[in-house]
C-alpha cells in the first residue's frame, strides 16, 4: 500500500501539484508503527484528479476527498482544504480549498498534522508534531477550545491516541477536554461507542485499556459516554485483565462494569447475584452496542456470577458452566478479580477441578431426544425441555453410562409423573 501512494505522489508531483503523505501514516512511521492504511493529502482539486488519475471514486466530494485505485490498493486522496462553521459539533459547514499550511492548522493533534514527502524524504512539521512526538505529548492544534467546539469526537480520540502510545495530554488539553465532557452527548452513540471499541479490542494491550478507562474517568467523559454519574473510581479488574486474544471488548466492557459498580467483594457478589439487565441495557444504548456485543456481555457476566457459585454446583451444573460460549471469558474476568477476597479459593478449586472435567468430556452429545419421548407415546410440550434437561445432567453426572441406561432412566422418570404425559 506504500508503494501506491508513493506512486500517487510521485504522479502528481510530476502533473506540477504538491502532494504528500498525510497525518496518521506519517505519525506511525516516525515512531516506527506499521500504518494501517497511507492517505495523502495534495493541492490538486477532486475535477483534476479525476483528470489525471483514471480509476476514481468521490467518497467524500463535499472535502474533496477521492479514492484512487492504483496498484490493487485504494488510497484516499484528499485535496488541502480548511473548514469553518461547526453547527452540529462535528462536520464543518463550509469547506474552501487551500495549502498544506492551512491544512495542517485545521487538524486535531499536533502529532496528526505532519506531512511526509517520501520523494524527497522530507516532513514537513508546520504545528511542531515532531517535538511532541519526541516529548510523548497530545497536544490539539491551535486553541484547544476552538479544536474541540469544531468536533466533540476529538475529546475521545484525545484519550485513544494517550492510550495507545502512552502519551500525556497536554495540560491546557486535558483542561479543554474537561470543560468539553458535557458536550460529548451531541455527537452520536453509534461513533462514541466506536471509539469505546477501538479502545478495548482484542488487539490493544491492557495497559493501553485500562489508562483509556482512567482518562475517560480522570477528564470528566465517562458521565456521557456511559450515560452514567460521574464517578471517579479504582479499576483494578479491568486493569488485572490479560494480553489474550480472548479479551474482547465486552469482557472489558464487564471488567469497567465491575469496577465502578461492585468495587468491593460485598458489593460484587451482590451485583453478580442479582439482575443486572438494566445496567447492561444502560451502557448498550449509551455506546449503540450490537445484539452480539449485549449478549457477550451478559454472559460473560453471568458465567463469571456462575463460577462465584463453583462450590454450590453439582458435576453435571460445573460441566454445562465449562461447555458455556462465554467460559473463556467469565474465566479471565473472574481471574481479574484478585482483591475479592473469594477469588484464590475457588481459583484453586478451579484448577484441580476442571481439568479432570474436561478429561471426562463437558459437551457430549445428549444419548436421548425429544424424537425418544414421542415414541414413548407422549406430545410434545413445555415438559419435554425439562425432562431431557434432566436425562443431560444424568448423562453429565455419570448416573448413566450410555443411550440404552439413559433411555430407560428417562423412560423411568417419564412413566413416575402420568399426569404431565400429555405435554
Amino acid at each position: 500500500m506504500l508503494d501506491a501512494a508513493v506512486k500517487i505522489i510521485s504522479i502528481l508531483k510530476d502533473a506540477g501539484h504538491d502532494a504528500y503523505l498525510a497525518g496518521g501514516c506519517v505519525r506511525d512511521r516516525l515512531l516506527g508503527i506499521e500504518p494501517k492504511d497511507f492517505d495523502v493529502a495534495t493541492s490538486a482539486t477532486p475535477t483534476q484528479l479525476g483528470e489525471i488519475f483514471r480509476n476514481t471514486q468521490l467518497v467524500g466530494e463535499a472535502f474533496g476527498v477521492v479514492l484512487v485505485r492504483l496498484m490493487n490498493c485504494h488510497i484516499e486522496v484528499a485535496t488541502f482544504r480548511t473548514e469553518w462553521g461547526y453547527t452540529d459539533g462535528r462536520r464543518p459547514d463550509g469547506v474552501s480549498f487551500t495549502d498544506a499550511e492551512h491544512d495542517a492548522q485545521r487538524r486535531d493533534f499536533t502529532i496528526n498534522g505532519l506531512f511526509e514527502d517520501p520523494i524527497e524524504h522530507q516532513i514537513i512539521d508546520y504545528v511542531g508534531g515532531q517535538d511532541d512526538l519526541k516529548a510523548g505529548i497530545i497536544r490539539a492544534i491551535g486553541d484547544p477550545d476552538k479544536r474541540f467546539n469544531e468536533d466533540y469526537l476529538r475529546l475521545l480520540r484525545a484519550i485513544r491516541f494517550a492510550a495507545r502510545l502512552g502519551f500525556e495530554i497536554e495540560l491546557k488539553t486535558a483542561r479543554a477536554i474537561r470543560n468539553h465532557a458535557r458536550y460529548l452527548g451531541q455527537i452520536s452513540r453509534e461513533r462514541i461507542g466506536i471509539e469505546i471499541d477501538w479502545m478495548f479490542g482484542p488487539t490493544v494491550k491492557p495497559s493501553q485499556k485500562s489508562l483509556a478507562a482512567e482518562l475517560i474517568q480522570e477528564l470528566h467523559l465517562d458521565g456521557p459516554v456511559l450515560n452514567e454519574d460521574h464517578l471517579i473510581t479504582p479499576i483494578p479488574t479491568l486493569a488485572g485483565l490479560p494480553d489474550d486474544p480472548d479479551v474482547d471488548t465486552p469482557t472489558c466492557l464487564a471488567a469497567w462494569m465491575l469496577d465502578r459498580h461492585a468495587r468491593h467483594g460485598v458489593e460484587l457478589l451482590v451485583f453478580l447475584g442479582r439482575p443486572f439487565d438494566r445496567t447492561v441495557t444502560q451502557w448498550r444504548n449509551a455506546l449503540a452496542l450490537s445484539n452480539e456485543q449485549r449478549d457477550a456481555l451478559v454472559h460473560t457476566l453471568k458465567v463469571t456470577a456462575r463460577i462465584m457459585q463453583w462450590d454450590e454446583l453439582d458435576v453435571a451444573g460445573k460441566k454445562r458452566l465449562l461447555a458455556s460460549a462465554r467460559w473463556t471469558q467469565g474465566h479471565l474476568l473472574f481471574e481479574a478479580m484478585k482483591e475479592v477476597q473469594l477469588v484464590p479459593v475457588i481459583a484453586d478449586e478451579l484448577k484441580k477441578q476442571v481439568p479432570a472435567l474436561l478429561d471426562e468430556g463437558v459437551n457430549p452429545e445428549p444419548w436421548v431426544t425429544g424424537g425418544d419421548l414421542i415414541k414413548f407415546g407422549l406430545k410434545p410440550g413445555p415438559q419435554f425441555g425439562d425432562w431431557l434437561d434432566q436425562a443431560y445432567d444424568a448423562q453429565l453426572d455419570g448416573t448413566v453410562c450410555d443411550r440404552q441406561q439413559a433411555l430407560d432412566w428417562l423412560k423411568t422418570k417419564v412413566l413416575s409423573n402420568p399426569s404431565d404425559d400429555d405435554g
